[in-house]
């Protein structure tokens, strides 16, 4: 049986995955309320392997090391994600990582995860590795693509472009939902575009 991928990305109105200089919206863009919170917590209390690239995973990891344990960077649903397995693809990591449960697996992504996805008992999830996660969507290896969207616009300190670069798709909404009256999340099944 082949495990089903979930790309699962944060995203502003116009396609961010984040801000950079000038822009002061702090986590979230700040939007974030309880039903989200409460959602991402129970999306992570189910068992699943994470998959990252080693720039996600350098950012996961410094953003915990330099946080508190008041800090809406431990948010219990983080808790929950850096407490399960995860694999991290990298040319450039060696050693052991600073994650409970974490293996870095050298080689091309598109291979590991094809691997992982015929060998992996878990569902497996990649929250963020943007450039991995577009080059695992032109491959056909990603099943479910979450996108959660929020009531932003970034014009001016937009940085990450999700997108940018990914080849064409069709989308096939299955699933939607809002959560505290002005974040959608939406799930799709992407298909190559020919």
């Amino acid at each position: 049986m082949t495990a089903t991928y979930t790309f699962d990305v944060f995203s502003s109105l116009d396609g961010f995955g984040s801000y950079g200089p000038g822009g002061d919206w702090g986590g979230y863009w700040g939007k974030q309320g309880p039903e989200l919170l409460d959602h991402r917590h129970a999306l992570f209390g189910e068992k699943q392997r994470m998959v990252f690239g080693a720039n996600t995973y350098r950012m996961f990891a410094q953003m915990l090391a330099e946080s508190t344990d008041e800090s809406e960077v431990r948010d219990p649903w983080v808790t929950r994600m850096r407490n399960m397995p995860a694999t991290v693809v990298s040319t450039t990591l060696e050693g052991r990582l600073d994650w409970p449960d974490a293996t870095v697996v050298s080689g091309d992504a598109v291979d590991v995860v094809a691997r992982l996805k015929e060998e992996s008992d878990l569902p497996l999830r990649s929250h963020g590795s943007l450039a991995m996660n577009r080059a695992l969507m032109a491959a056909g290896l990603v099943d479910r693509l979450q996108v959660t969207l929020f009531p932003v616009l970034t014009g001016r300190t937009g940085t990450d472009a999700i997108f940018q670069g990914a080849d064409d798709f069709d989308l096939e909404l299955i699933e939607s939902r809002t959560l505290d009256g002005h974040i959608q999340e939406l799930v799709y099944r992407p298909v190559l575009h020919r």
